[in-house]
C-alpha cells in the first residue's frame, strides 16, 4: 500500500485515513500453532451452545467447514493436542475434505465448554483471513446499460488516452456491471444454503414492504472517484439513484447488510452501504485475469497499484448517462464465476416480485 495514499474509512458520515500498520507474513502461516491460550475453564461462557450429558461425561458438537479443520489441528497436530491437554477433553475431527462435525467430549462440563469456546476463537480468527467467496449484488448488466458503458469506454479512450495511466485494461467487463452490497465467506454448501434462507426471510420481513413487490427503477448517471486526489485515481465508479428520488434502494441495501451482519455471515464494514458501480479499477491493470468485481473485498490487497489521472475524465464525463434499469432482485453471486449471460453465477436470489 502506498503510504501517501492510505485507504479511506467512512465512520458516522465522516471520512478518515487508515494509517498503514506493518504486518509480518510468516511462511505456512495456516499450519502454525495459533492457540487462544490457557484459562480457567469455569470462567468460559456456557449458554452460547448446547452441551449434552452422556454416559461417559459431556459432549458438544461444532459445525465447521472442512477448509478450517487445519486451523484446529495446527502444525503437526500441536493445537489439537494442546486444547485436549489443557481442557481435559478429546476432540474428534473429520478427515480432510469430508464435511461433518467436530465433536468435543470430556468428563467435566466446564472442560468441554472451554474447548468449544477456544475453538470458536480460533475459527473466528482464521475465517477473517479467508478471501471472500460470495457477495450480495444488484446486476447492472442490462443491454442498454452495457451499450452505454461501451460508449463511455470508447469516448474516454478517445479523449483521455494520453492522460497518465489511462488504458483500456482499466475498464470493467460490461457483462459484470453491478452494485455490491456486501461480501461473504461461505466455505461449504451448508453455509451457502444458510445465506439463501436468510435472503428469503429478509424478503418476508422487510423487503416486500419497502419495494411493494415491484422492481425499483434506478438511474445510473455521473462518475465519481474513490480516493481524495483525482490525479491519482484507483477506482472510478458510476453513481446510482432512485428515479423517484426516494431512498428505498438505500433502505433495502442497508437493512440486508444489517441482517447478514447480525447472522454472522457478513462483517460490518460501513455504517451505510456505499451504492456504486465500478467502471474503472487499477487492479484490473495489474492482472488481466483479476476479478473485475468490486472495491469492497473485505480484504486488503497489497499489490502495488499504478494510479491514473482521472481529472479530465471527471470533468468531461461528470454527468455521463449510463441509463435506466429496473432492479428486480438481489443475488447471492459467486466470485470468480460466470453464467450464460456473462454475469456472475448465482447461488441464490431474492426476487422483488
Amino acid at each position: 500500500m502506498d503510504v501517501l495514499r492510505p485507504p479511506l474509512i467512512r465512520i458516522g458520515g465522516r471520512v478518515y485515513r487508515k494509517n498503514l500498520i506493518q504486518e509480518h507474513a510468516f511462511p505456512r502461516e495456516e499450519e502454525e500453532d495459533f492457540y487462544a491460550g490457557p484459562g480457567d475453564c469455569t470462567d468460559e461462557p456456557c449458554d452460547a451452545f448446547v452441551v449434552e450429558e452422556t454416559e461417559r461425561g459431556f459432549q458438544c458438537r461444532v459445525e465447521v467447514p472442512s477448509p478450517l479443520y487445519k486451523y484446529i489441528i495446527g502444525k503437526k497436530g500441536e493445537t489439537k493436542k494442546r486444547l485436549e491437554t489443557e481442557t481435559r477433553t478429546s476432540i474428534s475431527i473429520p478427515k480432510p475434505g469430508v464435511e461433518g462435525e467436530i465433536v468435543i467430549t470430556g468428563q467435566q462440563r466446564s472442560g468441554v465448554i472451554s474447548a468449544r469456546t477456544r475453538i470458536d476463537v480460533l475459527l473466528d480468527s482464521f475465517r477473517r483471513k479467508q478471501p471472500f467467496t460470495h457477495f450480495l449484488s444488484f446486476a447492472l448488466n442490462q443491454p442498454d446499460i452495457q451499450e452505454n458503458f461501451l460508449q463511455f469506454k470508447e469516448q474516454v479512450l478517445e479523449k483521455c488516452s494520453k492522460d497518465h495511466g489511462v488504458s483500456s485494461s482499466l475498464f470493467q467487463n460490461p457483462a459484470k456491471l453491478h452494485l455490491t452490497l456486501g461480501t461473504l465467506v461461505l466455505l461449504n454448501e451448508q453455509e451457502i444454503q444458510k445465506a439463501c434462507d436468510l435472503l428469503q426471510r429478509c424478503k418476508e420481513d422487510f423487503v416486500d414492504q419497502i419495494t411493494g413487490g415491484q422492481p425499483l427503477t434506478v438511474e445510473v448517471a455521473g462518475v465519481e472517484y474513490m480516493n481524495d486526489d483525482p490525479a491519482m485515481t484507483d477506482v472510478l465508479y458510476a453513481k446510482v439513484h432512485m428515479k423517484d428520488g426516494s431512498d428505498r434502494l438505500q433502505m433495502v441495501a442497508d437493512q440486508l447488510v444489517e441482517r447478514f451482519v447480525a447472522s454472522g455471515l457478513m462483517l460490518k464494514e460501513w455504517d451505510r452501504v456505499k451504492l456504486h458501480a465500478t467502471v474503472m479499477n487499477t487492479l484490473f491493470r495489474k492482472d488481466p485475469t483479476e476479478e473485475r468485481n468490486n472495491t469492497m473485498t473485505g480484504k486488503s490487497s497489497f499489490k502495488e497499484r499504478e494510479s491514473f489521472d482521472g481529472k479530465n475524465i471527471l470533468k468531461l464525463f461528470e454527468n455521463f448517462y449510463f441509463g435506466e434499469v429496473q432492479l428486480d432482485s438481489v443475488r447471492l453471486s459467486q466470485r470468480f464465476s460466470s453464467d450464460a449471460s456473462g454475469y456472475y453465477a448465482t447461488s441464490g436470489q431474492l426476487c422483488f416480485s
